[in-house]
């Protein structure tokens, strides 16, 4: 059985301002291709399927003509629901909809209702475990406490259970939104450690054979039968050095994979992180290949350059993001602001803090003189309004 698996489209969602909408409909087309031209038996996707629970009207009519498009094919498909989504909204309609061979799995009833697929070698039970918030689904588990891990471990026994009274040799695949031990999370991913411990172990998905994970934006394979497809598209600058794909699964008799292919995504733009002082930046001829991206650039400047954005735009006229990290902001090696400021007086760290704000570090003597002023002004009026106090 051959199955197409992504996760983490996030429709709807922009890269610092700029509209991913155009990208993520070419990115929904080259699905349909690839489900098309690959034959494939079935499209798993393992939640985030929007980027938050109240999608915009562009993003839902996205949703809405990939499943249609689907549907036309004959192709089956599975999804769930992710923490970005909202479990009721995403299964609007699940039951009718379950008539056309999309399947919506958003409820944590329905953990061990499996989605039935078949081949030439028999029975193929796919089972769709939306994302499971600790404190909304304990009861429904039995449960009395526990994070993360408790509560897909509770999922995951119900669907060993189901999967041990099935006919002998079905293979089980499970779709599960998680942060499982192992996996190298990015700077995009919503924090999931409300309810306990956010990881799960890999070991809570023993007993199936293929698990087709999502949440994490990186592509990988925590183990042969347990993969995070990774997110279509960057949605953050640390995902710049990412293969954006998906992950294209072959089944065996066995429930093994005797293939596997990494199929992947087209990208609006290449992304770039540059760092450096600012003439660097603009002047080395080694960030050529950069000017073209969108790009991240951290200025290492003692001081801020005047107008940086606009004069690294000369360049790169997709600069989307720019950072301050002086090399040494105060010129002593010391690690902590607090170190740094340690035993100086007010007034010399309100000059240090003008001198690191604005370009032309040091103050002019008049500079010097106007904060001198205001300390010894305040000092005056503090004394004085403590004196009327007593």
């Amino acid at each position: 059985m051959r199955l197409l698996h992504t996760s983490d489209w996030h429709l709807g969602r922009s890269f610092h301002r700029e509209s991913l909408h155009d990208a993520q409909r070419a990115f929904l087309d080259h699905l349909v291709a690839v489900a098309e031209a690959e034959r494939v038996d079935a499209v798993l996707v393992a939640g985030d399927v929007y980027d938050r629970a109240l999608p915009g009207l562009e993003a839902v009519a996205l949703f809405d003509d990939v499943l249609v498009r689907l549907a036309g094919l004959g192709v089956p498909a599975v999804f769930i629901s992710g923490n970005h989504d909202s479990a009721r909204r995403l299964g609007v309609g699940a039951r009718l909809i379950d008539r056309a061979g999309i399947h919506l799995r958003t409820d944590p009833d329905g953990c061990a209702t499996p989605v039935l697929l078949s081949d030439e070698h028999g029975p193929v039970a796919v089972y769709g475990l939306p994302y499971l918030e600790p404190a909304l689904v304990r009861d429904r588990f039995g449960l009395d406490r526990g994070g993360h891990d408790r509560v897909l471990g509770a999922a995951m026994d119900a669907v060993r259970a189901d999967l041990a009274g099935r006919p002998a040799g079905t293979r089980a695949v499970v779709l599960a939104h998680a942060f499982v031990t192992g996996g190298e999370p990015s700077d995009s991913e919503r924090d999931i450690t409300v309810g306990g411990v956010a990881s799960v172990p890999a070991g809570v998905f023993d007993g199936v054979h293929y698990a087709a994970l999502g949440h994490l934006h990186g592509s990988q394979r925590l183990a042969p039968h347990l993969r995070y497809s990774g997110s279509p598209l960057a949605y953050s600058f640390s995902e710049w050095k990412h293969r954006k794909s998906m992950w294209l699964i072959d089944l065996d008799a066995d429930g093994g994979i005797a293939a596997e292919r990494r199929v992947d995504c087209p990208q609006p733009r290449a992304l770039a992180c540059l760092r450096g002082r600012l003439h660097d930046l603009l002047h080395d001829d080694g960030h050529t290949w950069a000017e073209d991206r969108w790009v991240q650039a951290t200025l290492t400047d003692p001081g801020r350059p005047a107008d940086a954005m606009e004069q690294l735009r000369r360049r790169f006229p997709h600069t989307l993001q720019l950072l301050f990290e002086p090399d040494d902001a105060a010129g002593d090696g010391l690690p902590s602001y607090a170190a740094r400021v340690g035993g100086r007086t007010d007034l010399q760290v309100a000059e240090g803090f003008v001198g690191h704000v604005r370009p032309g570090g040091t103050l002019t003597e008049e500079e010097h003189g106007w904060l001198a002023q205001g300390f010894e002004d305040v000092r005056r009026e503090t004394e004085h309004a403590r004196e009327n106090a007593r």
